[in-house]
């Protein structure tokens, strides 16, 4: 019962890695009937690389603490 802080970050490290992850993807897939297909395609990968961020954060935190 003394880890709940280490359960909740790696819970949110998962989630932060996975919608990263999808959303790489997903910048990858072809676009269907899309007016701006670069600018969705640049929106995917940031979101990507930033939730790839946050994951490496939280992975950071875990282990320091």
């Amino acid at each position: 019962m003394e880890n709940w802080i280490d359960a909740i970050l790696f819970g949110c490290a998962l989630v932060a890695f996975v919608l990263g992850l999808s959303s790489i993807i997903m910048g990858f897939l072809p676009q269907a009937n899309s007016e701006n297909v670069m600018q969705t395609r640049v929106e995917y990968g940031f979101f990507g690389m930033s939730g790839l961020v946050v994951f490496f954060l939280f992975v950071y935190a875990l282990t320091v603490n």
